[in-house]
């Protein structure tokens, strides 16, 4: 009998393992990995194969990626060009259907920009538990 129950918990916690994450946990788990900085553990923990990142048509900054790798890649270049960070902060998120958002404020240093001040509206879509479109407005 012990074996069953084992072999029952065993079930549950597999069946709970493959239940998808809601958009309220993908955003509780986004906030408490933004709240210390770690975008790209976002990414790897929670965007899909498939994300997309968008940013506003003639950014200065950014352009538009598509594919995990991409989008990783569209970070790795912007941090490379970061010389010094002197503020940052993000909002709790606010939700909305399969959909998230939060506040970003940064005053950075880059360069060939000198020191920028970017203050965006982050908005995240959420499908099968995982973010598949991020979107900036700044």
């Amino acid at each position: 009998m012990r074996t069953a129950l084992t072999t029952q918990k065993k079930t549950v916690l597999t069946t709970q393992e493959k239940t998808a994450l809601t958009t309220q946990e993908v955003a509780a788990r986004f906030n408490e990995l933004a709240r210390q900085e770690k975008w790209f553990e976002i990414q790897d923990e929670l965007f899909a194969a498939d994300a997309k990142s968008i940013d506003p048509p003639n950014s200065p900054y950014f352009g538009y990626a598509e594919g995990k790798s991409a989008v990783r890649k569209k970070g790795e270049d912007w941090v490379q060009r970061v010389e010094a960070v002197h503020r940052t902060y993000t909002t709790d998120p606010v939700i909305g259907g399969n959909h998230f958002s939060v506040g970003r404020e940064v005053d950075i240093t880059v360069k060939g920009l000198g020191r920028i001040q970017i203050n965006e509206i982050m908005v995240y879509e959420v499908s099968n538990g995982q973010i598949v479109l991020e979107q900036f407005f700044y």
